[in-house]
């Protein structure tokens, strides 16, 4: 028996006039995945996920869901469920009601009505608000109705439109974690958006980047992290980002300028040739000592200090960059360091493409 893919998607794209919003989108997930659409403002991530719903009309290309082609049906004939930013609950309604409506609306029995809110409700942590009405409800709160009501339909494929960005800090992260053991329980298919590469990051079991409408990298929150395809996901995917600072390959040496260089390390040689080459590395595999004899050495602009860790800024060339290191960083602003490497801890890109060379 071979198994349909829970989303498929072909060669999409989506045109407004003479304008391309998306752009050769062909990408599949697998039953029970947690897929991230993540990207910067206007990159075409809604867009997908209205073209995904049947909200908007694809002009080239084809979706399918549970290996039915859906590409020309209404969105009530997809089997699918949408959580919105906005909640989208009847504010005259209670929050019972608010749930158990789609089954209502398809004629199903009150009993089986009452049996699935309160199972629903337990899953969220509900069930004492099931006779309050939204208006009595806190933003949090309004967001797990609207989980519970995408939750009873039991649909192919759940679609989350940036359900956490009317949320403040504090209680994204609570239903971060609430959103993420929901599709643990059931086991849910979950097409996400969001442009905050934190929840991309913590949520995810595949992840698309988008920009320009593009699709930029597909991946395992690992694999996006730890080998970006280029310097636009090096830069987006991580906080602080990658650092990305351009370089001059000559006798088996980076030479950033200003007497800093660094030797290449033996298992890179190969794959980077002489000239001009954009280095990256993440904040937090950068070592910073003393001045020493085998290390780049740098000049301490800023340092701040966030409990944990500490973000250590100066300059690489011309380029400035920022270290995360542990606990206190006891060198101030001005002194001297030492800045090394750990063994394949650097990225390689073409100068000119942006593209991942190793």
């Amino acid at each position: 028996m071979v198994n349909n893919p829970a989303l498929a998607i072909h060669d999409l794209y989506k045109s407004y006039g003479p304008v391309d919003v998306l752009k050769e989108i062909s990408l599949s997930i697998n039953e029970g995945d947690f897929l991230v659409l993540v990207g910067p403002s206007g990159c075409g991530k809604s867009t997908l996920l209205n073209c995904i719903a049947g909200l908007e009309e694809t002009t080239k290309g084809k979706i399918e869901i549970a290996g039915r082609d859906v590409t020309q049906e209404p969105p009530r004939d997809r089997d699918i469920a949408m959580v919105f930013q906005s909640y989208a609950l009847y504010p005259t309604m209670t929050v019972a009601e608010n749930i158990g409506f789609g089954m209502k609306v398809r004629g199903e029995s009150k009993a089986a009505i009452t049996d699935k809110v309160a199972e629903v409700a337990g899953l969220l942590q509900i069930a004492p608000l099931l006779d309050r009405r939204p208006s009595q409800l806190s933003g949090g709160q309004r967001q797990r109705v609207a989980m519970g009501r995408a939750l009873v339909r039991e649909p192919a494929l759940f679609l989350f439109d940036e359900p956490l960005s009317n949320l403040d800090a504090k209680l994204r992260v609570e239903m971060r974690a609430e959103i993420k053991r929901l599709h643990q329980s059931t086991g849910a298919s979950i097409v996400y958006v969001t442009h905050d590469q934190i929840e991309a990051m913590t949520l995810a079991t595949k992840i698309v980047v988008l920009k320009d409408g593009y699709v930029h990298q597909i991946g395992t929150p690992e694999e996006i992290y730890d080998r970006p395809a280029n310097t636009f996901v090096a830069d987006f995917m991580g906080s602080p980002p990658m650092n990305l600072v351009p370089a001059e390959v000559s006798d088996a040496k980076l030479n950033f300028g200003t007497g800093q260089s660094l030797q290449i390390d033996s298992a890179d040689s190969s794959s980077v040739s002489a000239g001009k080459i954009t280095v990256g590395f993440r904040p937090e595999l950068m070592e910073l000592t003393p001045p020493e004899a085998d290390s780049i050495p740098v000049t301490v602009d800023m340092v701040e200090m966030t409990g944990a860790d500490s973000y250590v800024s100066f300059k690489l060339g011309n380029k400035a960059v920022t270290a995360r290191t542990p606990g206190r960083f006891h060198i101030g602003e001005g002194g001297q360091a030492g800045l090394k490497f750990p063994a394949q801890s650097l990225h390689y890109f073409d100068a000119e493409t942006g593209n991942l060379v190793s």
